[in-house]
């Protein structure tokens, strides 16, 4: 399982630095400096702010949890949408190769359903479509959360992602609370790494922060699929409860997550479990 879980991790990374993808489906139309802590360690004073209980805070300079899953107890899930936007990714759509990295048919089901769900936003695809994330922030089923500013790795072997270099750390993820915190809605303080990639250097540069850091136990593998069935198949054959289900909202590269959503939330209902956001997941 967790060969199958870094197989499909791998397949995601690699579409989302640009390799070649199918050819897309019609789609819809497309939205201060450092002062110290009491520790000596750098705080980012315009990231650090945040309402009482915000979920996923923890004290700035505490290192950040790392969380897989929340309680098997429940029979509840979270679905969780990864807005990812690379270099590459932004490339491709100046040159005019993809039409949209942004499922807003995707988008629409959530909302006809009222399924909750959490965003991991980077802050190059909010500043890519302010509408479509004005939209997300603006329903009050859906959280958004942090996926650094422009999906690059935080360690030196996650498959061949640019490198964030260690220095910029902090503040990649600190420009991406500023990029998406004035959208509002149901911001938090959750923060999922760029393929899943990090180590105990990275946790410590995003301590000033206050974050959890949220992987996930199942990998939908939905960049690139080939249809929605391998989709529909990673996700059930994976989920248990208290299960983070890793999906992705970029169209143009997960072709079929779309396709494969009613499937996924049918199969869903009948092991009895609930999709809720991701903090009420992890409060269970």
């Amino acid at each position: 399982m967790i060969a199958d879980r870094r197989l499909l991790a791998l397949c995601t990374v690699l579409a989302l630095a640009g390799c070649d993808s199918p050819s897309p489906r019609a789609q819809p139309p497309p939205a201060t400096p450092p002062a110290a802590s009491p520790a000596g360690s750098p705080v980012l004073e315009s990231a650090v702010p945040q309402p009482a209980g915000t979920p996923g805070a923890v004290d700035p300079g505490e290192l950040p949890p790392v969380v897989d899953h929340g309680s098997r107890e429940l029979k509840r899930v979270a679905l969780t949408f990864d807005a990812d936007m690379t270099d590459a990714m932004s490339a491709r759509l100046r040159r005019g190769e993809v039409k949209s990295y942004a499922n807003l048919r995707l988008l629409g089901l959530l909302e006809q359903r009222r399924i909750p769900a959490t965003f991991f936003v980077t802050g190059q695809w909010a500043e890519e479509y302010p509408e479509v994330t004005r939209r997300i922030a603006g329903n009050p089923l859906f959280e958004v959360a942090n996926h650094s500013y422009e999906h690059a790795a935080f360690t030196g072997d996650c498959y061949n992602l640019p490198r964030v270099e260690p220095a910029d750390m902090t503040e990649d993820v600190a420009k991406t609370f500023r990029v998406i915190e004035p959208f509002g809605g149901r911001q938090t303080r959750y923060f999922r790494f760029p393929g899943l990639c990090h180590d105990r250097a990275a946790l410590r540069a995003l301590a000033p922060l206050g974050v959890t850091v949220v992987d996930g136990d199942v990998v939908s593998g939905d960049p690139f699929a080939r249809g929605p069935d391998p989709v529909v198949k990673a996700v059930l054959s994976q989920v248990k409860p208290g299960s983070v289900i890793i999906l992705h909202v970029t169209e143009a590269n997960a072709l079929y997550t779309d396709d494969a959503l009613p499937a996924i939330l049918a199969g869903l209902r009948r092991r009895g479990l609930e999709p809720v956001t991701l903090s009420e997941l992890l409060a269970g």
